[in-house]
């Protein structure tokens, strides 16, 4: 049986033992949860690593890191070293989104190294194959050929796939008599309607989802349920197509979770910041409750080379809203392949939104590290302080730049620090007003 169906039939498996450990709930809380669908667990049977995680309700916010080489930079050694990177920093899963050449060396590669949950979007596989080594155009890929990406990737261990089911030719027809400012910007999404219009048919991922239901259930990948009509800019958020793509994958998800297949719902995008608590209140009314996962949402346009930061805003009001787990973004977003330092930076910054989600949430044990951070400080503890931070490199050297200041206090105020000088007038056990 499936992890789904182990739930639901309250076998208690060494998996969720671990995962419950790792997630600090109960075996029981956690099962009862993936049951229920509210709960992820993606574990493929054919990639063993220790970190057994989940994403879902009541658990902390996770944070995705995607790396992957592109045509115009391929292969595998700066992946890895990514990959490395985005472990450092924290990130709980990696997706591979390569496109170019040597896909399954890339992807295998990455696999055999990685030891967190590891995600791929078949489609991008399928049509590199097609389009770079059979020279044919993206229309002409074949069904059987998707279907052959999906099963040799679940095989190879991918724990899970973003597919676009839920973009149909009908929602298609709403986008374009919308007149959306930027169409689709999403790459599965827009090869997808490429595949339809070349051919004149439905969605093959959506005509043929019964089908890819069964290959995953076999090789237990979780379903990332793609939106392939993610708004790419402000304007074009919460719109019809949008909101019928979300309808549709409400539909998906329970089919999925009638087969056993474990479901995560990807949601947007780009959105201003008064839409996001809605559309994540959308989102789990009409996905019945399964794990959200946004990209950002960027909350603003105008900011290339700092998207990290937009991106982390976004992040952090849709996990304090409800949303499960933050795709992360790069300061690279919109400009170029992201390098190591940009997905280092891209990581943090998706994990300090997410942790303060975490706080506002109420997650048992998630303002812990906030406290002991408070009395580091309120004792000038530099050492405690650099440990308990989210990037204690950063810090660390930061700290050491400020070093012409030889006292306890930083360069900053000196002997002015606030802490020092309340703490000197209130030595003496008397109010500060009296002295």
């Amino acid at each position: 049986m499936s992890i789904r169906e182990d739930a639901i039939n309250n076998i208690k498996t060494p998996l969720f033992e671990a995962c419950a450990e790792n997630e600090g709930v109960s075996t029981e809380i956690l099962m009862e949860g993936v049951a229920r669908g509210v709960i992820a667990i993606p574990k493929n049977i054919h990639h063993d690593f220790e970190r057994i995680m989940a994403v879902g309700k009541g658990l902390s916010t996770k944070v995705n890191a995607n790396i992957g080489a592109s045509r115009d930079m391929p292969g595998l050694n700066q992946e890895l070293e990514k990959l490395c990177v985005s472990l450092k920093a924290g990130a709980d899963t990696v997706m591979d989104l390569s496109m170019g050449e040597n896909l399954n060396e890339v992807r295998r590669g990455i696999m055999e190294r990685c030891p967190v949950p590891l995600g791929t979007v078949p489609v991008y596989q399928t049509v590199a194959d097609v389009v770079e080594q059979q020279k044919k155009a993206i229309g002409e890929v074949t069904v059987d050929q998707m279907l052959a990406t999906i099963e040799q990737q679940a095989r190879d261990g991918v724990d899970f796939m973003t597919i676009h089911c839920g973009l149909t030719r009908d929602s298609l027809t709403r986008v374009k008599n919308h007149q959306r400012l930027m169409g689709v910007v999403s790459r599965g999404g827009s090869f997808t309607i490429e595949w339809m219009s070349y051919n004149k048919k439905e969605n093959p991922f959506y005509e043929h989802y019964d089908k890819i239901l069964d290959i995953l259930k076999e090789h237990e990948v979780t379903i990332s349920l793609g939106d392939g009509l993610r708004p790419g800019c402000l304007v074009d958020a919460t719109d019809r197509g949008q909101v019928q793509e979300l309808i549709h994958l409400g539909e998906l998800t329970e089919r999925a979770w009638d087969k056993g297949v474990q479901v995560i719902v990807e949601g947007p995008g780009h959105m201003p910041m008064d839409q996001i608590q809605a559309n994540v209140l959308l989102q789990k009314r009409l996905c019945h409750g399964a794990p959200f996962y946004v990209l950002g949402p960027l909350v603003t346009d105008i900011a290339p080379g700092y998207d990290h930061i937009t991106g982390a805003i976004g992040g952090a009001i849709a996990a304090a809203a409800g949303a499960d787990y933050l795709c992360y973004v790069t300061p690279a977003e919109h400009l170029k392949l992201p390098s190591s330092e940009d997905v280092r930076e891209g990581v943090i910054a998706s994990r300090i939104a997410a942790h303060a989600a975490d706080i506002a949430k109420g997650l048992p044990g998630a303002l812990d590290k906030d406290i002991a951070m408070a009395k580091c400080r309120n004792k000038l503890d530099w050492k405690g302080q650099i440990d308990l931070s989210m990037d204690p490199e950063k810090a660390l050297r930061y700290r050491e730049e400020g070093s012409t200041y030889k006292g306890d206090a930083c360069s900053m105020c000196g002997s002015y620090c606030a802490i020092k000088v309340y703490k000197k007038a209130t030595s003496d056990g008397r109010c500060p007003s009296e002295h």
